[in-house]
């Protein structure tokens, strides 16, 4: 099993167990089967004869409605990944995550190459395929165009099966990995930290953290305070600062302010 060491910028080596090609192609067939049960849905409850009776002779409205139906497939990954924090349903069912290289959080900016070079790992040559069949062409050399698409369609797992870190070309372009995460209890423990009951948050924003964010910021801050380490304390402040948009009250001092911030965390988090 493969795994990422990562360095982080305070010096802390972090290990990630990365998934390996057979779990990204499993969470990617559950993937398939939602969308296939989305379009499975839509035309088994919608009565789609009617819109074809009123968009009788109008093209573009016609289009436009089948833009519509397909918007929630096209960008599955996408907005899945962003709103359930570098996950789809079929990776949180298989326990993976997308994370950036140096272990924290993606961007929004990531999530949105890595879901726009699935053109290359998934579909690739299928503009292509389209426009040969289209043109009638195709049809001579049919078997041989059915083989491009099919080589086209497999990009992304030869790159995770032979790339050193398991990444498919959107994942280099992003600078993303996928990690499993099947020590649930063990990953939990490294960012848990103990809270009264009547404990009342300061910091909302740090719902914004991960727990891959949470995990770094505990290890290296326990590091930083049980050395003394005052360079490594503000620098973490800093980029706790950068991903959450807190700002450190006055007066108040780096370890105070970043052990209020995993208190916070673990408050917001907890089952």
């Amino acid at each position: 099993m493969k795994t990422l060491q990562i360095n982080t910028t305070q010096n802390v080596m972090i290990d990630f167990e990365l998934a390996n090609v057979g779990q990204r192609l499993l969470a990617f067939i559950i993937d398939n089967v939602v969308k296939f049960g989305y379009l499975y849905f839509i035309f088994e409850v919608f009565d789609f004869s009617l819109i074809k009776d009123a968009t009788e002779g109008d093209y573009w409205s016609a289009k436009a409605i089948d833009i519509l139906m397909f918007l929630p497939i096209t960008f599955y990954s996408l907005y899945s990944e962003i709103l359930m924090n570098g996950q789809t349903l079929g990776k949180r069912i298989l326990g993976l995550r997308v994370i950036n290289v140096e272990g924290f959080k993606p961007s929004i900016g990531d999530y949105i190459i890595r879901w726009f070079m699935r053109m290359i790992d998934f579909n690739l040559f299928i503009l292509l395929f389209v426009y040969f069949y289209s043109t009638g062409y195709g049809v001579q050399f049919l078997g041989f165009i059915y083989m491009i698409l099919i080589i086209g369609k497999c990009v992304g797992f030869f790159m995770i099966v032979f790339t050193n870190k398991n990444q498919r070309v959107g994942d280099i372009s992003a600078n993303t990995v996928v990690v499993a995460l099947k020590d649930k209890a063990s990953f939990s423990k490294t960012i848990l930290e103990d809270i009264k009951e009547d404990y009342k948050p300061v910091f909302a924003n740090v719902i914004k953290l991960s727990d891959n964010d949470a995990r770094i910021i505990k290890d290296t801050y326990t590091r930083a305070k049980n050395k003394n380490d005052f360079n490594t304390l503000i620098k973490l402040r800093s980029k706790i600062e950068e991903v959450t948009d807190i700002r450190k009250p006055k007066g108040t001092s780096d370890i105070d302010f970043i052990g209020t911030v995993l208190k916070d965390f673990n408050y917001y988090t907890k089952d």
